[in-house]
């Protein structure tokens, strides 16, 4: 089969990256997800809890024993019309307020890291499953073609590894892009850019790159003339050619020397304790006004069972400012309203003191909070007990988190399909449900 005939072929098919229709009128067009791997403590954060200030140091009965209460050692204040109480570790975040949805009720399945940070990121911990970046390509498209739809930057290379941000049966466009690693990190907070590896191609210019391309895209699309359907090969094709087209527009997205000295200084650029994160919060800004449809950072560990009053510190030193300059900038931008900004971990924390000045796992009951995207500001969704312990109102697992995500993009989670072993799945399961009360 003639060459000509194999890229007529080829552009007859459907584009699996184009912009598609959402199932209805969505609130947000983006999502920006902070991961904080290694399960914040909630109890020290963003659910307040007096009772257990007050009954600090009594013994309480727990699995294998007693231990002692711990009350936060931080103070909870009011903040905004809404008057959210927020810790005094996010002074800064605590400006943002009113615009914040504090989910107090979160509860997942298992209090173990890998487990429950693969089921944060994909709905499942037993099983291989597609990352929810992934289904939000799947179902949305992206808005710039010379772009990975979904990009995730610094991700770990443990706790779930490549498998926070497949697409597992999805077709392979649809992963995300990983950019830099946490080995990179300090090497990105000392430069003004950061990288993916093997951009650019120092043998060949761009024309003899296209000849070669081509070359290497003729002998595919006949082997996928052959076997009528193959989606590996099909992922192949597609992914060189994004590949090719990013050559130009990613180093200008990811190049903050032309930001001006006051984005510098609001995302705290030339601060050593906020350099890397801001620049990593700077540059998710830089993807979603480009047209990257969803962007995840990560920042930890905030695994705190012992030495939490200095540790827990320095993570919300770190991160307050900078999350603090991108809820800023978006809405300075006129983009909060439709950019889905999303806090959070994998679990919680427990009421008892580890260690003296700990916390243990807790997956019954912690918090995240959402921003921007079609949520109500300045609200608190459910709560936890009075130690914080066990979700009790309002209670929002994983599945509902996920549900709630997609609807907010336009997507119907029970319609959001794939059909795959003569199955039709899905991100949620056979569960979930919308926390329609949130939703602006």
């Amino acid at each position: 089969m003639a060459f000509s005939a194999l890229s007529t072929m080829a552009a007859e098919k459907e584009n699996p990256l184009a912009p598609k229709k959402p199932h209805f009128k969505a609130r947000a067009k983006r999502v920006i997800f902070l991961s904080m791997r290694g399960a914040p403590s909630h109890l020290d954060t963003f659910d307040y809890k007096p009772q257990l200030k007050k009954d600090s140091g009594k013994a309480t009965t727990k699995k294998g024993g007693l231990a002692k209460l711990l009350g936060s050692p931080w103070d909870f204040k009011q903040h905004g019309q809404s008057g959210l109480r927020i810790s005094e570790l996010f002074p800064e975040v605590a400006k943002h307020a009113d615009d914040l949805c504090i989910l107090n009720s979160m509860h997942t399945d298992i209090p173990n890291h890998p487990q429950a940070t693969v089921q944060m990121h994909t709905g499942n911990f037993q099983f291989v499953r597609p990352s929810l970046g992934a289904w939000t390509l799947y179902g949305l498209g992206t808005e710039n073609a010379n772009l990975p739809g979904f990009i995730t930057l610094s991700p770990p290379s443990t706790v779930g590894g490549a498998q926070n941000y497949g697409s597992s049966f999805l077709p392979a466009i649809y992963q995300g892009t990983p950019v830099g690693s946490p080995e990179r990190r300090a090497r990105f907070a000392a430069s003004q850019q950061t990288a993916i590896s093997n951009i650019k191609n120092s043998k060949l210019d761009k024309s003899l790159q296209r000849v070669q391309l081509d070359y290497i895209k003729s002998l595919n699309m006949e082997k996928l003339y052959r076997d009528q359907h193959h989606p590996e090969v099909e992922g192949i094709i597609e992914s060189f050619e994004l590949a090719f087209r990013m050559q130009d527009e990613v180093p200008r997205v990811l190049d903050l020397a032309s930001e001006p000295e006051s984005i510098r200084k609001l995302y705290g650029l030339d601060t050593q304790a906020t350099a890397q994160f801001g620049k990593q919060c700077l540059t998710a800004r830089r993807m979603a006004e480009a047209g990257v449809r969803f962007i995840e950072i990560t920042h930890g560990s905030w695994d705190q069972h012992r030495n939490l009053k200095q540790a827990l510190t320095n993570n919300c030193n770190a991160t307050d400012g900078p999350i603090a300059a991108l809820l800023t900038d978006l809405k300075q931008r006129d983009m909060l309203k439709d950019t889905l900004v999303i806090w959070g971990g994998e679990f919680g924390r427990t009421p008892h003191a580890q260690n003296g000045d700990g916390r243990d796992h807790n997956n019954k009951g912690y918090s995240m909070w959402m921003a921007g995207g079609g949520v109500k500001g300045g609200m608190n969704y459910g709560m936890t007990d009075d130690y914080g312990y066990q979700a009790i109102d309002d209670r929002m697992h994983t599945h509902d988190w996920h549900a709630t995500i997609l609807h907010l993009l336009g997507l119907d989670h029970e319609r959001l399909t794939y059909n795959y072993a003569g199955r039709d799945f899905r991100l949620t399961n056979v569960s979930g449900k919308v926390a329609k009360s949130i939703i602006a």
